[in-house]
């Protein structure tokens, strides 16, 4: 659930009551000199007063400086010293220019001083703040090497951040829906992941659900309201399993321990629901209890008390205590069947593990000149992925492939696979042999050519699965294929990966990147059936000063094809050049069916109206099916609703195909040509894959040539841009057989017509 924020302490004139505030602060975290934080307060709320007219974006008027004391109070339950809580009263007061960093250093500290400048260079991978729109693409990277040397070298500057943005977080809901969607992407791509990968549970949990309610607003409401359905009987039923663990405890002899429910975050279910493909009902840790106890001992000890009490659910147990997660989290989960035979999840971890959970990097911080031995090895092991971001920006200096990296790189979700050898490797989940490959070794990664999964060869696109084997198939010399850097071919997931292969690019002469560039626009160009394009216009478009270097930048492989048709569209039609727009992409045809408050998508059935059936009553997220009334347009229901199965089994017919869709996505009718040598089942797997890709299917031409062994594929199908296009493009030229594919200009719609034998 959302973090319930408490409000600073007022006096009866409004205004804060620093004394009160001081004292509540001191409850969480030593100050060496009160007095002086009083007075960085104080100084942030003067200087606020007297320049009612600065800036502050979608702040209320004198939020500012309340938000100053509001990073304080987060970065006070994580434990953090006295100089880390100066920076956060003043860094908006610096930010908002009502005070230099020169002021703050000779009034403050070089300390503080640094701090606040290494928070403000973290703007430079910002969404929604970063204060240097417009500069150049190599001074953006500068700050950002210097935003990551800064994380580097002393973390705080990153945990003032993520107080930051929670702050801001909070205070979007009355803002225009543009600025808190634009935060709440920031932070879910963003500082979330980055909580997690620095462990600090407490915070990371209220950005993910903050984030949450603000992107994905129905599912959000749907989910919130049906916890709020059964909170009383929740709260009884945890109230009694409390009771009764606290006596079998005590009947075992534990005496020091602790045992409290768990609240479930609305994220963490929606998630468990997604992956696993489950509706609210079958989630099963909405009933939790967590229990704290002295050693790792005692834990094994009361998973046997719980164990021997409660039936255990099959495949429900984790033992994070002798595995634990890439970000160090320490802890015993079990799901039984409980009182009521109901499902319940318990947590079970030593109170030091507790610790660990929710402050992360910050229960091992040692300030410095206070700890003659050093950082502790559980805070060198969580920066060290801090320093790995930092080598691979100075590799590639890319920002958009930093912030992919944090999105990907830092995500929850990783697997753990073998070498040959034996050694474990950790990766993301999306990972493929190259990501593997790259992970070992860069020459390694360099050289791949095949790989094996458990002594079975597989393509370099397969994802790998946790306790999986994996042996590279290397060549004695060569590099890696321009091929690789195409995220629509799916070689490489992972930002490190990327970072190694564009840095091999590079080392290669301009000039040979500047042909295969341009090779490959035209390639792609030709492929579109584009043409009489701006080019000046659209290598700005991509940051670059030409189209000459457009192309060696695409040659590098520091700029994929799918960037620069995304904004070749998107320029035109930015502009409003409606016949420009239109050679892109031929009129819209039409917009799917669609019910504006539910937002469905009903693929098939033209522009029938759609009404949520009464029955089961599906919300977004939920897997769909529709069914087609008399004179009432589509019913849509759950796909496990019991009268759809009914309905399935009496009219199977009337049943089609349905799902949640997105608003105003404008589709093009599209012709495409493929030239393939002559197979059977070519195209079974042509329409297989766009199927796949939900592209909808208007019409289908094929005819063969037994003398050349050839097939030749005429199909109209619907996309909504250029990069789609381009990526179909790719996913087809893929195929076995399939010698070319291309767009076909001004062509009339395909006939469903059939000849031969594909």
């Amino acid at each position: 659930m959302v973090k319930v924020r408490e409000d600073q302490p007022l006096t009866t004139d409004g205004r804060v009551d620093l004394p009160q505030w001081l004292r509540r602060l001191q409850e969480d975290v030593r100050l060496d000199d009160a007095e002086r934080l009083r007075e960085a307060c104080e100084l942030a709320d003067r200087l606020e007063r007297e320049a009612p007219d600065a800036p502050r974006g979608f702040l209320t008027p004198s939020s500012s400086f309340r938000m100053g004391l509001e990073m304080a109070d987060i970065l006070g339950e994580l434990k953090l010293d006295q100089a880390a809580l100066e920076a956060a009263v003043l860094y908006r007061s610096v930010r908002e220019r009502l005070m230099t960093l020169e002021t703050v250093a000779k009034r403050f500290g070089d300390e503080v001083a640094g701090l606040i400048d290494g928070v403000l260079q973290m703007a430079a991978i910002s969404h929604s703040q970063s204060p240097h729109q417009g500069m150049s693409q190599h001074n953006q990277q500068e700050n950002l090497r210097k935003m990551l040397v800064n994380m580097v070298d002393d973390v705080r500057v990153a945990l003032i951040k993520i107080a930051e943005r929670t702050c801001a977080l909070r205070q979007v809901r009355d803002a225009p829906r543009e600025k808190s969607l634009e935060v709440a992407n920031e932070v879910a791509e963003i500082y979330a992941p980055l909580a997690h990968r620095l462990g600090i549970g407490q915070v990371k949990w209220e950005l993910e659900d903050l984030a949450f309610r603000y992107r994905h607003a129905d599912d959000y409401k749907a989910i919130a309201k049906q916890l709020a359905e059964k909170r009383l009987d929740r709260i009884r039923y945890i109230n009694d399993v409390v009771e009764t663990l606290k006596q079998l405890m005590g009947d075992q002899g534990i005496r020091d321990y602790d045992v409290s429910g768990r609240a479930k975050h609305i994220y963490s279910i929606w998630r468990k629901m997604k992956r696993k493909g489950i509706d609210f009902s079958q989630v099963n840790d909405i009933r939790a209890v967590r229990i704290l106890v002295p050693n790792v001992a005692d834990c094994y000890t009361v998973l046997g008390i719980v164990h021997s009490r409660w039936h255990h659910v099959p495949d429900e147990f984790d033992d994070y205590i002798a595995n634990p997660k890439q970000n160090g989290y320490q802890s015993l989960h079990t799901a039984v069947l409980g009182p009521e035979n109901k499902v319940l999840e318990i947590q079970i971890r030593t109170f030091a593990m507790h610790d660990e959970a929710e402050l992360g990097v910050c229960a091992h911080w040692r300030y410095k000149g206070h700890d003659s031995r050093g950082k502790s090895r559980g805070y060198e092991e969580k920066i060290a992925w801090l320093r790995h971001v930092l080598e691979w920006q100075e590799e590639v200096g890319d920002l958009g492939d930093l912030r992919e990296g944090l999105a990907n790189d830092v995500a929850p979700d990783r697997i753990y696979v073998f070498t040959p050898e034996g050694h474990v490797i950790d990766l993301p989940s999306v990972s493929t042999p190259i990501d593997f490959a790259y992970r070992v070794h860069t020459e390694v990664g360099h050289r791949c050519r095949g790989a094996k999964v458990d002594g079975r060869i597989v393509p370099l696109t397969y994802r790998l699965k946790t306790s999986q084997q994996v042996e590279i198939l290397t060549a004695s010399k060569g590099g890696p294929s321009r091929d690789w850097l195409n995220p629509n071919l799916g070689y490489v997931r992972t930002s490190r990966a990327r970072a190694k292969i564009q840095a091999w690019f590079k080392f290669q002469a301009r000039d040979q990147n500047l042909a295969e560039g341009r090779a490959l626009f035209e390639r792609e160009m030709r492929r579109l059936a584009v043409e009489g394009l701006d080019l000046s216009r659209l290598a700005a478009a991509v940051n670059r000063a030409g189209p000459e270097d457009m192309y060696a930048a695409l040659g590098a492989g520091d700029l994929r094809i799918g960037q620069v048709l995304n904004q070749a569209q998107h320029l035109f039609g930015e502009n409003d050049d409606q016949e420009k727009l239109n050679r892109l992409l031929a009129k819209p045809r039409r917009q799917p069916s669609r019910k504006a408050q539910n937002d469905i998508t009903v693929l098939g059935v033209g522009n029938l109206k759609t009404r949520m059936a009464n029955c089961c009553r599906p919300v977004p997220g939920e897997p769909i099916a529709g069914f087609i009334t008399q004179g009432r347009g589509v019913t849509v229901h759950r796909q496990d609703c019991a009268n759809l199965l009914q309905l399935r089994a009496d009219d199977p017919q009337r049943i089609i195909e349905a799902e949640w869709g997105e608003r105003e996505q404008t589709r093009y009718p599209v012709t495409i040509d493929i030239q393939a040598w002559d197979r059977s089942g070519l195209l079974r797997d042509v329409t297989n894959l766009l199927s796949h890709e939900k592209v909808n299917v208007l019409a289908v031409n094929t005819d063969t040539d037994p003398d050349e062994g050839t097939a030749r594929l005429r199909i109209t199908l619907e996309v909504d841009g250029l990069e789609t296009l381009g990526r179909l493009f790719s996913r087809i030229q893929q195929l076995q057989n399939v010698i070319e594919v291309r767009r076909l200009r001004n062509a009339a719609p395909a006939g469903v017509e059939h000849k031969g034998g594909v």
